[in-house]
């Protein structure tokens, strides 16, 4: 699958998704949709991802030092994107912990921020590039995946249309898994204007691709 095709299958899901009757469907193409964003080892996809893409031919110093034309490297995007998915997927739709703070990973992966790096300024783009044991994040960023497709799994048509809890969205600050700050707060107000659908749409298939695309040209500046 390229990402035209995927792309493609997105804007269907989107036509499809609150229809009662293509409900099997659309969580199979939530699911298809969501494994070509993280490594197939974790879905076992019979195909190359677009982060398996990401990971071939890994060279430690391109991933820490390479930006693209936002100032954010490699590193960046996949800390940023599997933040944001585990806040959204775990604290809001499911009600449950967050990934980050089981098995000790805030001080495995040493990122030195606990919350999604909105508000992050270039140089500390850069610190926390260089500072992030690259092992632990991608181990992080796996079971961030598998637990989505275990929540998106044990979906039933209803749960498409809950709207976002407040207390959901306060537990979100409370853990400062999002600053309270101008770059970093506003996300807050989006994700309270969406459904569990409309979450999934976004930060767990659209906002993980965008970021593995901001990778990849990052990847690829000499």
């Amino acid at each position: 699958m390229d990402i035209k095709e995927w792309n493609k299958n997105l804007k269907y899901l989107k036509e499809i998704i609150f229809k009662e009757e293509k409900f099997e469907e659309s969580r199979n193409i939530m699911l298809m949709l969501h494994a070509m964003v993280h490594s197939s080892d974790i879905s076992e996809i019979n195909l190359k991802t677009f982060e398996d893409e990401l990971w071939e031919n890994f060279d430690e110093r391109v991933f820490r030092n390479n930006v693209q034309k936002k100032g954010r490297t490699v590193l960046y995007g996949m800390w940023h994107s599997s933040r944001i998915e585990d806040i959204t997927m775990n604290i809001l739709v499911a009600g449950e912990k967050q990934i980050i703070s089981q098995n000790n990973f805030y001080e495995k992966i040493n990122s030195g921020i606990t919350d999604t790096g909105n508000s992050l300024s270039e140089n500390e783009i850069m610190e926390l590039s260089r500072s992030i044991n690259i092992n632990y994040l991608r181990e992080y960023r796996d079971k961030v995946g598998l637990k989505t497709e275990e929540i998106i799994k044990n979906f039933n048509y209803k749960d498409l249309k809950k709207k976002i809890l407040p207390e959901r969205l306060e537990k979100v600050l409370e853990e400062k898994a999002v600053l309270e700050t101008e770059n970093s707060v506003w996300l807050i107000d989006f994700w309270e204007r969406k459904n569990v659908a409309g979450i999934v749409l976004m930060p767990a298939l659209r906002h993980n691709l965008v970021h593995i695309n901001e990778s990849l040209e990052a990847k690829k500046r000499s």
